[in-house]
Order: C-alpha cells, then structure tokens, then sequence
C-alpha cells in the first residue's frame, strides 16, 4: 500500500525541499507522515501545557518509525470571555477549529492525525475536524487541573461573585477564590463542557482507553500521548482505520448513555450533533432524551455533585463507568486500539489500571484528609444517585422544536410549575434585574435573541448562577433561553429553546405575564395563559398567531466577520448549531 503522503511527493516536487528547510531529515521524508494537531497556547490553562503532550506523541510516532508534524489553532477560553461580548465568539470557534483543521490536513495530506485538546470549544472543534478529514486519527485528552485548596474548583467563581454582589462576602474573600481556584493547568476540575467532551472522546472509541480526564501533571498523561503517537503509526500502517470506519451509530449510543451515567454538559447537544453530522449520521436532541430516560445517573462529581473532576480517573474514569453499565453499551463496536470496546474492557480488567487509579485516590484522601471511596464517586449501578438520566428534551407551544433542561441540577420544586412571564432581550437586563431584586419568586425569567442566529449563543453563566446561588430564587423562579449555559450551570434552567428569537420562534412572542407551564416528567414547555389568567392551547395558539403577525425581526447583532458567517449560516440548536450550508 503507498501512502498518501508519497503520492504527494511524486505530484509536489516542491514538497521535499520545502520541508529539509522547515527542519526535516532526508530519511523522514519517506517515513510515514503523521499530523499532529493541538490547540496548545497562553490563551488558558486547558491549552498552556499541551505542547509538552505534542513533544510525547512525536517520541512515539518517531519510535514506531513515521514522522510526527506540529500544526497548531489554539482555542479560546469560555470562562476568561464571560460576561461580556468575547462569549458570543465561544460557539463560533468550534466551526473555525474543524475549518482549520481541514484547511492544514487537506492542504499537504498526512497518512495519520493525532488530535491534543482539553477545553470547551477546542474538543468538539478537532473531533468534528477529524471526522470531515477522515484520516487514521487518536484523540489525546488534554487531562483536568487539580482543586485548590478546601477542594475550590472554578465553578464555583460564579457562586462567590453573586455573594459578593449581594454583600454576602467581602471583596478579600472574592479575591481568595479568585486565586486558588486555577491550581494547575488542565480542564476546569469539574463536570463542564470540557470534561464532558473528553469523556466523550473516549466514549465515542477516538482515544486510548482510560485517558480522559488524567490529572494534567501526571507522567501517566505524558505515557498515553507518547502511546497514541506509536499507535496511530501501527493503525495508518495497517491498512488505515479510520474515524468512519470506528465512529457509527451504535458509538453514539454508547457515548450518549455515558453522558447520562455522568450527568453531562447540556452543550454535549451541541456538540454530539454536530460531531454526527460530519460522519454523515443524524444525532438529535431526542436521542439523547430517548437514551437518558431510565439511564443510571451514576457520577457524584461537581457541579451536580461533591466531588472535584480529578477524582473521576481515581475512581476508574470512563472504564470504570462503563464497567457500570456494561449490559446496556454495544460491546462490538470497534475503537482507536484496533480492538472492540469490550476486548479493551477485558483487556483493562486484567491489567493494573484499576489498581493505579486507587493509589491516586489514596493520595487524594491524604492530600485533603479526608476518606472518599471509589464507590463515593462513581456510585455501583445498582446504588445510583438517580434513574431517570440527567436531561431532558422539553416541547410545546413554546419551544416546537425542542429545548433542554439539566434535571439532575434543577430543584425538584421546579419540575412542575407554573410561573409568569418576565421577558428580556439580553442577558444584560436580565442579570441586573435579578441581582437588583425586580425578579420575584414565582417568575419565569426569559433571555431571548441569544441563539446562535442572534448572538452567537452565548452562555448564560452569570445569571444562572445569580439565581441558583440565591436561596429563595433558585427554587422558585425559572430561567429560559434560546441561548445556552456553562457545563458549570446549575438551577432551574432551560435552554436551547428552538426555534430562536430571531427566526421569530414562539419565545419572541412572550410577552410579561403569560403563564408559563414546566412538566419535566411529561416533557413539556408551553404558554397556558395571557396576562395572569389560563386559557386553552387553542386560544392560546389564536393569539400567538395574532402575535407573530405584528412581529417585527430584529437584525442579528453580527452582520460581518466570523460571527456574522455564523449568524447567517448556524442550524437549530436542537441540530448542533453547525454551519449550515
């Protein structure tokens, strides 16, 4: 078989040249070529130190005999852009990422990719990157930071900034979570976008079992980049195996209960979508509300649950979870190892995986005094902290499209409610009416023209959190949106509400004090009523129709640049908000 990346050089006589001076070897360029991808750079700690993993894939693509190149497209930080208008780039970049990434692997082909990330955007931009170019390809989580001391995990900066808002807390105590709150580099040591998508990187069968989610400092991380660079040698030399060829219908499946078990990211469905859609197989938000209903809801790690994310490869990581739900996952599937999940299933069992993961929580336990078990974190299936999955997808009047709620993170008050309309066009006067104290209990706070057609789809971090962290609001109100939140967000919170505000989906129709029904067990998302006073679903269609013949569009807020290409371009959120085209 003659590699791509041979053919190349027969058809470019400029290519071997080009390359001696770029720092290449006469004898490398006849070696298989391997694409090495990273988002590595100072723009946060879930990419700072990822060149140090790059440096271990090419040791381990060198050994096994082939040629590792470095390419590079740092993502953006989710957290260090919130609250203001650097957000509304975050769901953008996921586009951009791929694009580049096409634009790099395309442009000169490789025989093989290896694919370094940890974050939000960076992930799911090089998972669907890889899939639109389709090479032998590993993906290497870029691991977790530690918690600072009293186990503070960044999360909880939204919690202390509403405190202090509030007067609560002083500002030295703002500042004392400020600086202790990022110990490390790595993903944010929680159950965020971040960590849910590498968790799903393995899921999916795209990384080397047991590799998400690794502490960042850890020699055991540097061993799995330095592995995926001798293993993405073997499987390009094999004949090529492919993220077509591993990556179906059945893996989605797989990695949608893995989201249930672990109480993921509601961006997951952003993302899992979008990921699907490269792959040319159709993933929707009622897959994932088919598959969460009566799932095991297994893992008790911030911010549903007590612990700090690093404890999640203590307790076994996704092997462990697995483990856990082993009767209902499609064991047949094949992944990056050349191996089917249940092969490397057995293959872990044997080995001494398990036990090393012990050994590190036995240092977690001496590090913070306390005692914690495996089974504290990653709770067996028969004792679950809940049965009913994590999410679920709402419809109605309101949101015919769909819209999702993190039931796991919402009071049990607020799974059946009705509430009255206070609507708002921005996040902005949303935030300052709920920390001025004009949102009262029993309202049904709106933020609306935040889709990714209106805005972007920023995340509604700082309001969720202003209204969970409050002791009478967060169990009495509602948030709802055609934007989205954090992986961080806890509450009553609903978002993704489809069709947008902009495309004059029934949440621009909302006007202050229609009554808002919430049925999460019946899945429900509807206006039953006008000014204070109910009225049947037929009158009320009567007068959203009367509605929607006076509405006036507003214009996107981007007309020009990446955002502008987004806003005219994005599919539904309940699609994956991908370019469209």
């Amino acid at each position: 078989m003659e590699l791509i990346s041979q053919k190349m050089r027969k058809l470019s006589p400029e290519l071997d040249p080009l390359r001696i001076g770029s720092g290449w070897k006469k004898e490398d360029l006849s070696k298989p070529q391997i694409f090495i991808e990273s988002t590595y750079g100072d723009s946060h700690p879930g990419s700072a130190h990822l060149n140090r993993l790059v440096e271990q894939v090419r040791k381990g693509i060198m050994d096994e005999g082939g040629f590792g190149a470095r390419y590079f497209c740092t993502d953006m930080c989710d957290g260090e852009s919130q609250g203001t208008d650097g957000i509304n780039y975050s769901l953008s970049s996921r586009e951009m990422i791929a694009n580049m990434i096409e634009i790099q692997a395309q442009a000169t082909p490789f025989d093989g990719g290896v694919f370094i990330s940890s974050c939000d955007k960076g992930l799911p931009g090089n998972l669907m990157g890889l899939a639109r170019v389709n090479i032998p390809s590993i993906v290497v989580p870029g691991g977790t930071m530690n918690a600072g001391p009293d186990m503070l995990t960044l999360e909880q900066l939204g919690m202390y900034s509403a405190m202090y808002s509030r007067g609560e807390i002083d500002s030295s105590k703002l500042d004392w979570a400020k600086h202790n709150a990022c110990p490390s580099c790595g993903a944010c040591s929680f159950i965020g976008t971040a960590s849910t998508m590498q968790i799903m990187a393995e899921s999916l069968g795209l990384a080397l079992p047991g590799s998400a989610l690794m502490p960042s400092i850890s020699s055991s991380l540097e061993k799995v980049a330095y592995n995926a660079g001798r293993q993405v040698v073997r499987n390009t030399l094999k004949g090529g195996l492919r993220p077509s060829d591993i990556v179906t219908a059945k893996s989605f499946e797989n990695a949608i209960l893995v989201h249930a078990a672990i109480s993921g990211s509601t961006n997951c469905l952003l993302h899992i979508p979008a990921i699907a859609h490269e792959l040319g197989i159709t993933i929707t938000g009622d897959d994932f509300d088919r598959l969460h209903r009566n799932a095991r809801y297994l893992l008790d790690i911030r911010p549903a649950g007590r612990w700090p994310a690093e404890t999640f490869y203590y307790a076994g990581g996704v092997p462990r979870i697995m483990e856990e739900i082993k009767s209902h996952l499609n064991l047949d599937v094949l992944t990056v190892t050349g191996k089917t999940l249940g092969e490397n299933l057995e293959e872990l069992e044997k080995s001494h995986y398990f036990e090393e993961c012990e050994e590190h929580l036995h240092a977690f336990n001496q590090r913070y005094g306390v005692n914690i078990k495996r089974e504290d974190i990653i709770r067996p299936y028969d004792k679950p902290i809940g049965t009913g999955g994590s999410i679920a997808i709402l419809r109605g009047n309101l949101a015919p499209e769909g819209a999702v709620i993190k039931h796991t993170a919402c009071p049990k008050e607020m799974f059946k409610a009705v509430l009255r309309a206070r609507p708002f066009d921005s996040e902005e006067e949303c935030l300052a009416a709920v920390l001025e104290h004009r949102v009262e209990k029993g309202d049904a706070v709106f933020i609306r023209y935040e889709g990714p057609k209106g805005s972007g789809m920023p995340e509604m971090f700082y309001t969720s959190e202003a209204i969970s962290s409050d002791k009478e609001l967060g169990r009495s109100i509602a948030l709802i949106t055609d934007g989205r939140f954090s992986g961080a967000s806890t509450g009553p919170v609903i978002g993704h509400c489809s069709p947008e505000a902009i495309d004059g989906g029934p949440i621009a129709l909302v006007e202050e004090g229609d009554l808002i029904e919430i049925d999460v067990d019946e899945r429900k998302l509807n206006i039953v009523g006008i000014k204070g006073e109910r009225k049947s679903l037929e009158e009320i269609d009567k007068i959203l129709a009367e509605r929607k013949a006076k509405y006036i569009p507003k214009k996107p807020r981007y007309d020009k640049g990446a955002l502008g290409i987004f806003s005219r371009f994005a599919a539904s959120p309940m699609k994956g908000a991908y370019i469209d085209l």
